[in-house]
Formats: C-alpha cells, structure tokens, sequence
C-alpha cells in the first residue's frame, strides 16, 4: 500500500513539473513572437526609411531587396528572402506607429 502512494505522490510531481514546464515553454514562444514582430517591423522601418532617404515617397531601387536578401541571408541564413524582406517593409507600411 505504501508504493501506491509514493506512486501516486510521485505521479503528482511528474504532473506539477509538466505543468510548469509546458508554461515556461508557451511563454517563452509568446515572448518569441512578441520580439520577431518587433524586429520585422523595425526591419521595415529601416528598409522603407532608407528608401524614401529623407523624402515622403520612395523612389524604389529595384534590386534593394534583392540584394538585401542576399547579404543578410549569407550572414544570417534563412529568413531573408526578397519576398520576407517585402513582407517586413509593407508589415511597417501598414501598421506605423
């Protein structure tokens, strides 16, 4: 009898240990997310201002992004392509602050 209840106090354990484990764990992906969408956004800030250079409207470069996304895809890897990179300016574009 008294396996069953150091099992079941150890079972409770395992379970109080997951819980706060899975919630650390969800909390930390939020914060994640919370910080990339800030990250993108400020990108597009960068990107959108370094394009207008002063100006209300841009002249658009045709190959910034192009060469943008090469550059910082060979220093950073993956998460730089032409279309991310035109997905973060519009990101800023549609939502100023």
């Amino acid at each position: 009898m008294n396996e069953l209840v150091e099992n079941k106090e150890y079972n409770e354990l395992i379970e109080n240990i997951d819980s706060v484990y899975n919630k650390a764990k969800s909390k930390i992906i939020s914060s994640i997310n919370v910080e990339m969408l800030d990250a993108y956004w400020k990108i597009g800030e960068d990107i959108v201002k370094f394009e207008q250079k002063g100006k209300l409207k841009a002249e658009y470069g045709k190959k910034l992004l192009i060469n943008l996304s090469k550059d910082l895809s060979i220093k950073y890897g993956k998460g730089f392509s032409r279309s991310n990179l035109q997905y973060m300016r519009l990101f800023y574009i549609h939502y100023p602050i």
